[in-house]
């Protein structure tokens, strides 16, 4: 058994999720996407995290939506862990912000692109609380291990790795399913990152694509080559999405997608 932003989880036996919309659109919108999938997976009896993102400090472009911001952000990430029940998750950009997030999140995040930055890393480590760490899409999965010996230096041991797809050319990413088991062996639940591997970053120009119909098969290969826990972005309109609707899954085909995953790893675990 592992303590995971709270949750205890039978890593290796069960898988666990992390789940929401990419950005916080309003306080009424997160409640809404928190409490259908607290629904969901309450039913299936799976582990849950809800992610949301304050800020989104990476666009393509100046003009995309970024969020709300670090401190109406939090509030609304704070009212959902009270009123929904649920652990939450989002990422941290730079130092100054780590403390403050820390206050409310029970999962910290380190961005793809951030994976690298060495006082940011130490400082979400030191706080205690549950870090997920996203492996670049310029790292080779051996790599993210001098990136988990940052984070574990001081102490904390609360650690998860998360793939999302490696940089394959221009505008495309692709996901080597062997980075699964190498990043495994180093001792820290691995999560398949299943929606933004499908991304086409900046392929729309002033913002990112994405094929999301590729969605399921990515997660099942995961769940089928072994994986401890599986993230998605999920959205009730992916085309009215104020950030990554290309590379969402729809809400009302979610749990589905679950159920099926669910019933893969039960035969795949015991394999």
């Amino acid at each position: 058994m592992q303590n995971i932003g709270g949750l205890t989880v039978d890593v290796g036996r069960e898988l666990f999720l992390i789940a929401g919309p990419c950005v916080i659109e309003s306080e009424s919108h997160c409640l809404k996407m928190a409490e259908a999938l607290k629904t969901i997976t309450d039913r299936l009896r799976l582990p849950f995290i809800f992610k949301a993102s304050f800020d989104k400090a990476n666009r393509t472009s100046l003009g995309a939506y970024r969020g709300p911001g670090i401190e109406k952000g939090l509030a609304v990430l704070s009212k959902i862990r009270k009123a929904v029940g649920v652990p939450v998750l989002s990422d941290v950009h730079d130092v100054g912000q780590v403390e403050r997030a820390a206050g409310v999140l029970d999962v910290l995040q380190i961005p793809a692109f951030l994976s690298r930055q060495t006082d940011l890393i130490l400082a979400a480590a030191r706080t205690g609380r549950t870090i997920n760490i996203k492996k670049g899409q310029f790292l080779a999965p051996w790599d993210i291990k001098n990136v988990v010996e940052k984070a574990a230096s001081t102490g904390n041991s609360n650690i998860l790795i998360t793939e999302r797809g490696c940089s394959f050319g221009y505008n495309n990413l692709v996901v080597d399913y062997r980075s699964l088991p190498t990043m495994r062996r180093f001792g820290y639940p691995v999560i398949l990152d299943a929606t933004h591997s499908v991304q086409l970053p900046g392929g729309q120009g002033q913002a990112s694509g994405g094929n999301a119909e590729y969605i399921p098969y990515l997660a099942k290969a995961a769940v089928a080559v072994g994986v401890d826990g599986l993230f998605f972005e999920v959205h009730d309109n992916p085309p009215a999405a104020l950030s990554d609707g290309p590379n969402a899954i729809r809400l009302d085909t979610f749990a589905e997608l679950l159920e099926r995953l669910l019933t893969l790893h039960k035969v795949a675990r015991d394999l």
